[in-house]
C-alpha cells in the first residue's frame, strides 16, 4: 500500500516521502498515530505539486544566496581592538562581531554561517569563510589593528 508520510518514521522514510508499506503496518501503526496518509490519486497529485513548488523555492533561495556571496567575495573587514605588547588581543574577534560588521555594510549574514580557520586572538590579517549549504561559500579578509 502506498502512503505519504506526515512525520519522520524510523526505517521507513522522512516527512513527505511517498513509500510503499504493508497494509497491516499502515492500518495498525501509521494511520492511528497520524504518521501517514493513504496515497490516493488526488493526494499523489497534490504531493507532486508541492514537491515542484518546494524545488522552485529552493532554487530561488540558492540563486539569492549565490548573489549575496558574489557581492561579499573579497571584502576586507577592519576591526580595532586593544592588544598587549606581544600583539595579543585582550579577548577575541568572534563570528558575532563579524556578522555585525557585515550588517553595517548591508549584508545580512547569520553568525552561524561564518566559519573561522582559528580563533582571532592576535593583530594582523585573518581569513573567514561564509558558508551557506549546497557548497556555496565566500572568503573574507579580516584586518585587526590596535586601538
Amino acid at each position: 500500500m502506498k502512503v505519504i508520510l506526515q512525520k519522520d518514521v524510523k526505517d521507513v522514510g522522512k516527512v513527505g516521502d511517498l513509500v510503499n508499506v504493508s497494509e497491516g503496518f499502515a492500518r495498525n501503526f501509521l494511520f492511528p498515530r497520524k504518521l501517514a496518509s493513504e496515497a490516493t490519486e488526488h493526494k499523489v497529485k497534490e504531493w507532486e505539486h508541492l514537491k515542484r513548488v518546494a524545488e522552485a523555492k529552493k532554487k530561488k533561495a540558492v540563486t539569492e544566496r549565490q548573489a549575496i556571496l558574489d557581492k561579499i567575495k573579497g571584502i576586507t573587514l577592519n576591526f580595532k581592538a586593544p592588544a598587549g605588547e606581544t600583539d595579543k588581543l585582550f579577548g577575541t574577534i568572534t563570528t558575532t562581531e563579524i556578522s555585525r560588521e557585515l550588517q553595517k555594510q548591508g549584508f545580512s549574514i547569520d553568525r552561524r554561517d561564518i566559519h573561522l580557520e582559528e580563533p582571532i586572538k592576535i593583530l594582523g590579517q585573518h581569513k573567514a569563510i561564509v558558508r551557506y549549504g549546497e557548497g556555496l561559500e565566500a572568503h573574507l579578509s579580516i584586518a585587526v589593528e590596535r586601538t
